[in-house]
């Protein structure tokens, strides 16, 4: 068996402000997350997709919209998201970095 690895200089920016680095299996993917420039003014667009997604706050704070709902949250915070439910984050500080874990994989991701 070989270790599968990603080390922290594989890290990609998405978008000026967001950074991502994932590793994955055949089913499961965990992605970490590193926005900065905030506070935002406005959450970012709803948007919805059909994996299960798990994320936990690592640092920072957001205000988290899952459907009709928002909650403040911040490090040690987590949330489910059921595969289809629309969300978002707005970010309240000035960087937040999260990790996402997703079932199955996000192939656009990869």
């Amino acid at each position: 068996m070989k270790i599968n690895q990603m080390n922290a200089d594989e890290t990609v920016e998405t978008e000026p402000g967001r950074r991502r680095r994932l590793i994955h299996t055949d089913s499961l993917m965990v992605v970490e997350w590193e926005f900065s420039g905030g506070p935002w003014e406005r959450p970012d667009p709803p948007h919805t997709h059909p994996h299960e997604q798990v994320t936990y706050i690592v640092t920072g704070e957001v205000e988290y919209h899952l459907g009709d709902e928002r909650q403040r949250m911040g490090a040690g915070d987590m949330v489910a998201v059921p595969p289809d439910a629309p969300h978002c984050i707005q970010l309240l500080s000035d960087s937040v970095r999260l990790i996402d874990a997703f079932t199955p994989l996000r192939e656009e991701f990869i």
